[in-house]
């Protein structure tokens, strides 16, 4: 039986061959470069992070430094972000943005290119962990209990108060193969509970850039971050919170299903 390579032999030519296998190695090469650029400013950038917040008096400094170090993670490992319909927000906030969850770059290029200050809502276990979890803590991220989403509201109203925008992901954990998993409702609760409007965000190619199981590797290219319009929540009930996260899937999904379909 002919290997992978024999065939490439007698359907490409030895040159287009050649040509495939450079890019291939140039591509390992890349990719294994990336993961070492990811682990190292994770680890750096967030201690410094750190560290201007404990120094320093204005504390947006070390958010302000967050947000430039995702930055530039996205440009050192050749990611272009794209962020489109930032006119659908009028004025500052606070909403709640609420994304689909197709990789670990999702939390890089929502932290660096989201307007406003935001707080990402994580799982409260994140927080035990030595490195991750003081920084976590330092740049004000709110510690959720998963079965129990109505403990973290005071957390929630505390940082709305602030200004602060909250990114909650619906979903709850990443998708294994790209597919949107089912909703969470607590998101909706808080939500209606603390009357914010909350924004569909859509991020699209992160699966590609950072796939799951890849060791944190990460592959040069391009991703999308869509801003839907606000869904307004004054008015609403808890007895609304299914129609509401319904509707914010919805519109998450028919994006996505729209994207993935091969232009004409």
């Amino acid at each position: 039986m002919d290997d992978g390579r024999t065939y490439r032999r007698r359907t490409m030519g030895p040159i287009a061959e050649t040509q495939a296998l450079e890019h291939t190695e140039r591509w390992r090469a890349r990719a294994l470069l990336n993961r070492w650029i990811f682990r190292g400013m994770l680890f750096s950038m967030g201690s410094i992070a750190v560290v201007l917040h404990r120094v320093l008096p204005w504390k947006g400094v070390a958010w302000a430094f967050a947000r430039f170090s995702a930055r530039n993670l996205a440009r050192l490992c050749g990611v272009r972000v794209h962020v489109h319909g930032l006119e659908h927000l009028q004025g500052p906030g606070p909403y709640i943005f609420a994304p689909n969850h197709q990789s670990n770059f999702d939390i890089a290029a929502l932290l660096g290119y989201l307007p406003g200050q935001n707080r990402f809502v994580a799982k409260k276990e994140l927080f035990n962990e030595p490195v991750l979890g003081m920084v976590l803590r330092t740049m004000g991220m709110i510690p959720v209990d998963r079965d129990n989403p109505l403990e973290a509201i005071d957390l929630l109203n505390q940082a709305a108060a602030g200004g602060s925008s909250l990114i909650i992901f619906p979903e709850g954990t990443r998708s294994r193969d790209g597919q949107l998993l089912p909703f969470k409702k607590g998101p909706f609760i808080a939500a209606i509970h603390l009357k914010l409007p909350i924004v569909p965000v859509v991020c699209f190619g992160t699966s590609a850039i950072m796939p799951k199981g890849g060791y944190l590797s990460i592959v040069p290219g391009d991703v999308d971050v869509f801003i839907e319009p606000p869904i307004a929540t004054d008015g609403l009930g808890y007895d609304d919170r299914n129609a509401l996260r319904d509707q914010v899937r919805t519109v998450i999904a028919t994006h996505l299903a729209s994207a993935d379909k091969p232009s004409a």
